[in-house]
């Protein structure tokens, strides 16, 4: 009895470990589009709009879900009073901030951090061209993070599982 119950734990865990790592896979290009989204609606507040970037920054926060959410309310928070940081350094203290808690990958992260030293340095024609450069890279993670997800979800799903009943097969 004790046998089949750590059996059918192990199962289950070596399971449930697949179903998040194929989670992670498919996540990965939905919070991308978020993320390419938000940037066209900055892009757009500051060049039509002529939001000042905190202000902007909120408003695409308000607008997204987790964990871009995040990234713009932390960087538009830092930005105001007391704490009154540059717009790189807000930047960057909204990308460690939420990506923790994203399925995005270092290089996605690598694209804001450069995105984070040009906002806020120049004038808005030249932030657009920033913006819209990084769109452009995360659309190509984008395209990328979509082959990833049709090559390795339904593989990890079905690895989790079979790797559990090899542990099983194994211990027993």
């Amino acid at each position: 009895m004790v046998n089949m119950l750590g059996a059918v734990i192990i199962l289950l865990a070596s399971t449930l470990a697949g179903f998040y790592k194929a989670r992670q896979y498919a996540l990965r290009p939905r919070q991308l589009r978020e993320l390419i989204a938000a940037l066209q609606r900055l892009m757009t507040e500051i060049n039509y709009g002529l939001t000042p970037l905190p202000d902007a920054m909120g408003k695409m926060g308000a607008q997204t879900k987790e964990p871009v959410r995040t990234l713009f309310l932390h960087a538009a928070k830092q930005m105001e009073p007391p704490h009154g940081h540059t717009a790189r350094e807000s930047l960057q203290s909204g990308i460690a901030e939420a990506w923790g808690r994203s399925a995005m990958k270092a290089d996605e992260r690598e694209v804001m951090l450069q995105l984070s030293f040009s906002l806020g340095t120049s004038d808005r024609q030249d932030q657009t061209k920033h913006i819209s450069l990084a769109i452009q890279q995360l659309m190509h993670e984008e395209s990328r993070a979509q082959a990833d997800q049709m090559k390795y979800e339904r593989m990890c799903r079905s690895l989790g599982m079979l790797v559990g009943a090899l542990i099983v097969i194994l211990i027993f």
